[in-house]
């Protein structure tokens, strides 16, 4: 943080209407755990590795920091607030969607896949408003043999979460009505409706949509709350022993149910709904009671200001893009395999992931620079190319200052 301003002779110290107002201070550990979480999302999403997300469980942190930034919000009118993460939201989908749905039609993708015409134009405005899966093209062809074959389920597979998000989002007014209410019963509720899926009580829930829906706001959603909960203060009033003392229990417990029961999904959080919810509450109870609060850096991690800061600032983006930006990598690198030279002396190279992480983070970087502006549209500031916070004026305030509302 800057130093405060020198006062100017004969002024008094303790006129409190010389002071600048200032905003909101960022908290800079919540940004390296959003940074850290994207690139893990990354990192999973090429390798597949399944304990990554036992390492990190990504999307739980991205959710919890949400839902704090949320309830700090919602100290405006809950109408007002909702509307200006919906803005801030949809756009950059919109952006995606023009190009994804404008690409699949073009290979051939119509009213007749899915055999229901008269449904499928009323399905694309889950494109505008993806209060439920937006439709896609499968099994489409690659394009020029740059973008490998079936980009568009590639590209749709991230949706969920901004599915996910919006309905956190439509539903956080009443959630923090109940979470002040009685906050504990509130926090483990998603958990327990996680749980009645997992062992089939609500299995007589009709379609695909409406069951989907309520899957990921109970695996999820007791990390949302649990960030709510951290804004409003119930973490703090528990004694300080209480955290350390059952979270490592209900990780062990997740733990074990994906040891025990994920034998069909290799063990793999992500397609074990219950253990994924356990695991993840886990880990945010722990991160959000160590939570330091930086308003600066430690001096260890200064060095990582501009990429984290980065990271914030496009963190839609990059989601939204990685999925696709991934698969040309992959397809491009496997094009390597003709050239004989490279396939006698080092198969090894080729076999290897990491040239195609680091070939996949220099698409998602041109992406930022592509698309990345529409995040600047949606929240009404200056569309800026490469957001780091490395510039002077407003820019740096930005860096230093407010939280994005």
């Amino acid at each position: 943080m800057t130093a405060p301003p020198t006062l100017p002779s004969g002024t008094s110290e303790a006129a409190p209407s010389a002071a600048p107002r200032r905003g909101p201070v960022r908290d800079r550990y919540f940004d390296l755990l959003r940074a850290i979480a994207l690139f893990r999302v990354v990192f999973y999403h090429l390798t597949g590795w399944a304990w990554l997300p036992v390492v990190f469980p990504s999307m739980g942190v991205m959710f919890a920091l949400a839902g704090n930034l949320m309830a700090r919000s919602l100290k405006r009118p809950a109408v007002q607030v909702v509307r200006g993460r919906m803005r801030r939201l949809l756009p950059p989908l919109w952006l995606l969607g023009a190009i994804g749905v404008t690409g699949m039609v073009l290979q051939g993708w119509g009213p007749d896949a899915d055999g229901r015409p008269g449904w499928w134009w009323l399905h694309l405005t889950f494109w505008i408003v993806p209060v439920s899966d937006p439709p896609y093209a499968e099994g489409l062809p690659s394009v020029h043999g740059i973008i490998g074959e079936d980009w568009a389920a590639e590209l749709a597979g991230p949706l969920w979460y901004i599915r996910a998000y919006l309905w956190y989002v439509l539903l956080s007014p009443l959630i923090l009505k109940a979470l002040r209410r009685l906050p504990w019963p509130t926090i483990a509720f998603p958990i327990a409706l996680s749980a009645a899926f997992q062992f089939g009580y609500l299995d007589f829930l009709p379609g695909e949509r409406f069951p989907s829906a309520l899957t990921d706001f109970s695996t999820f959603g007791a990390c949302w709350i649990l960030g709510m909960a951290h804004q409003e203060g119930v973490l703090k009033r528990l004694p300080r022993y209480v955290v350390p003392s059952i979270a490592p229990f209900i990780a062990a417990v997740g733990l074990w149910y994906a040891l025990t029961h994920g034998f069909k999904s290799g063990h793999d959080l992500d397609d074990i709904p219950l253990a994924q919810a356990l695991w993840s509450f886990a880990t945010v109870l722990l991160l959000l009671h160590v939570s330091p609060s930086w308003s600066e850096w430690p001096r260890p991690l200064r060095r990582l200001d501009r990429v984290v800061t980065l990271l914030n600032s496009r963190a839609v983006t990059i989601y939204l893009w990685h999925n696709l930006c991934i698969l040309i990598a992959a397809t491009m690198w496997d094009k390597l395999w003709r050239v004989d030279v490279l396939g006698a002396d080092v198969p090894w190279l080729l076999d290897s992931l990491w040239p195609v992480l680091i070939v996949a983070w220099m698409l998602i970087a041109s992406c930022v620079v592509w698309f990345g502006w529409m995040e600047d549209v949606a929240a009404k500031r200056k569309p800026q190319l490469w957001p780091d916070g490395s510039g002077g004026g407003a820019r740096g305030a930005a860096r230093k200052g407010a939280h994005r509302s």
